[in-house]
């Protein structure tokens, strides 16, 4: 239960047991199939762990036909599905400071029309808001994945049922 922000909610979270690359693939698209503008998802996991090939995949359960790439070098991408819904993708692996992007970011994910997906968010903690989807990617194997899930609020917690089901 979390009560630090005055409000009372349960955090609730999943393992998810990804055994191949095809797996995290077919993951990422039911993930981008259940999300809804106005969501947030961070992904934790170390340099090579994944963050970037699920979030291609979910960009392709949106409808996103664009080569999704790492924004390692550029910080943020912006992409179109084809209805109404953007994905912004940020990676700060790179910055010590977010400086102006915590800006960019805040209003990202202020933005209902927006899915937005933060790799190494540690740096940006505070413009993140406590109801995300905070999904962690282990790698048990050089190709199998252990993804722990986790909601923040009654938002990503509708998303985590969805893709439950």
């Amino acid at each position: 239960m979390d009560v630090n922000s005055g409000a009372i909610w349960y955090t609730f979270d999943m393992q998810v047991a990804i055994p191949t690359q095809e797996a995290m693939h077919q993951f990422g698209v039911l993930l981008g199939q259940a999300i809804h503008g106005g969501d947030v998802v961070e992904l934790v996991g170390d340099v090579g762990a994944g963050k970037t090939t699920l979030t291609k995949s979910l960009a392709a359960g949106m409808g996103i036909t664009d080569d999704v790439q790492s924004p390692t070098f550029t910080l943020s991408r912006i992409y179109e599905s084809g209805d109404t819904r953007r994905l912004a993708h940020y990676d700060f692996y790179r910055l010590q400071d977010a400086g102006i992007l915590s800006a960019e970011l805040r209003e990202s994910v202020e933005d209902p029309s927006v899915v937005t997906v933060v790799e190494w968010a540690d740096i940006v903690q505070g413009a993140l808001p406590r109801d995300r989807l905070t999904v962690t990617i282990r790698p048990t194997s050089e190709e199998s994945r252990q993804l722990q899930i986790e909601s923040g609020g009654p938002l990503s917690q509708r998303l985590l049922e969805e893709i439950e089901r």
